[in-house]
């Protein structure tokens, strides 16, 4: 796992984003979207902070997720980071 917590942080730090990111919180964050729904692919928003959002989009199959993109809201700013790439 550390290995794909690692490659999280690696595609969003080549985005541009300069803040602190975990791969493994981040990955924990869009863990919990998926909870409880059917198979299908989904927009979502998480809201960290009053400055800080992640809004993306992924295919739920079964119990596992299949994260397209994320794009990174901080303040005005935003970062787009393509998983699929």
């Amino acid at each position: 796992m550390n290995e794909l917590y690692q490659l999280i942080e690696a595609k969003i730090k080549a985005s541009g984003y300069p803040g602190d990111i975990d791969g493994r919180e981040f990955y924990n964050d869009i863990s919990d979207e998926v909870e409880e729904k059917e198979n299908g692919t989904y927009l979502f928003m998480i809201k960290k902070s009053d400055t800080l959002e992640y809004k993306g989009c992924m295919t739920i199959v079964d119990d596992e997720f299949d994260l397209h993109y994320v794009d990174i809201h901080d303040g005005e700013v935003s970062y787009h980071v393509d998983f699929d790439a």
